[in-house]
């Protein structure tokens, strides 16, 4: 915890970005019966029984200092399905930037390993060597301000049925550009100073006496 606290308070280098890398779950949905339209004074009217059309995965990587992101809709979420998300990341979105400072969780396919799944080993050590990678501990995924984004995100753009991939990657999309165009931020206040006092519990005992 401490580790990526005191990531989240390093000063802003665009040369070295902070990215919080996180995917979601999102399962596709139709309409069994075709939803009333909206009329004056009244909202759209749908059924409550829908039709299960799959699921896929939602990857998001923001840069929380930055006010940038970039979302992507896959099928699946394979250990090869991260590694080109961060192969896209290295060298589409930040080509010239001396490291990116990913954070991300545990998920086992979120490793260097998988890297080598996906590409030979050259280009595999190429991409990783762009990386400083930070995870957060177990159970400690609210650390990650990537699912500060991936909660706008749902908010603002998933609240509503949609029922493939092409119209769920059209919807992120424009979501997507419209925040990047107003480069939205997120402002993270919890620092490490704060979380010696108000998870004084969770710190072992014979360390509390040098606070």
């Amino acid at each position: 915890m401490e580790d990526i606290l005191d990531v989240y308070e390093s000063p802003y280098d665009p040369l070295k970005p902070v990215v919080c890398m996180d995917e979601k779950p999102y399962q596709l949905l139709g309409e069994s019966k075709e939803p009333l339209p909206m009329r004056k004074g009244s909202n759209q009217k749908i059924d409550s029984e829908y039709v299960r059309e799959g699921t896929c995965s939602i990857f998001v990587f923001t840069e929380p200092l930055g006010g940038a992101r970039h979302l992507n809709v896959l099928p699946q979420r394979t250990a090869k399905d991260w590694a080109e998300e961060v192969k896209y990341l290295v060298d589409v979105s930040y080509p010239d930037v001396e490291k990116i400072i990913l954070v991300m969780d545990n998920l086992n396919t979120h490793k260097i390993s998988s890297l080598y799944k996906a590409f030979p080993p050259k280009e595999a050590r190429r991409i990783a060597k762009r990386l400083e990678i930070h995870n957060t501990p177990k159970h400690g995924s609210w650390l990650n301000m990537a699912e500060i984004e991936l909660n706008v995100m749902t908010r603002q753009c998933l609240s509503r049925r949609i029922d493939n991939i092409e119209k769920l990657r059209f919807e992120l999309s424009t979501w997507e550009k419209e925040r990047n165009i107003n480069t939205a931020k997120i402002n993270w206040h919890f620092t490490n100073n704060q979380a010696r006092i108000k998870l004084i519990s969770l710190y072992p005992k014979t360390i509390l006496t040098e606070f």
